[in-house]
């Protein structure tokens, strides 16, 4: 006689997380389409079309990630900000 075993099975969904650029009047809307295209992998229309939405609105979400990647991006937009010398701010937020 054979006995048959059932298990559960759960599958981890792991938390998202935004990052979202914010608009400033230092850094020029090249960088930021720049930084678009470099770290958030847009294409040139996408990253012109999500830096109008920045500039226009104040922030934009630029990609959602797990949060280990949300928070790489963050640091790479924040040490390319810097070494340009340009205010550009950035945020994650739990999606």
């Amino acid at each position: 006689m054979q006995t048959k075993t059932s298990q559960e099975i759960k599958i981890f969904t792991p938390s998202m997380y935004h990052v979202v650029l914010y608009n400033d009047d230092k850094t020029t809307m090249d960088f930021v389409v720049e930084i678009l295209i470099k770290i958030f992998n847009k294409t040139t229309n996408q990253a012109i079309e999500t830096m109008l939405k920045i500039h226009n609105n104040g922030s934009e979400i630029c990609g959602t990630y797990i949060k280990e990647i949300a928070i790489t991006k963050l640091n790479l937009v924040k040490i390319a900000a810097q070494k340009a010398n340009f205010p550009l701010r950035c945020d994650i937020k739990k999606g």
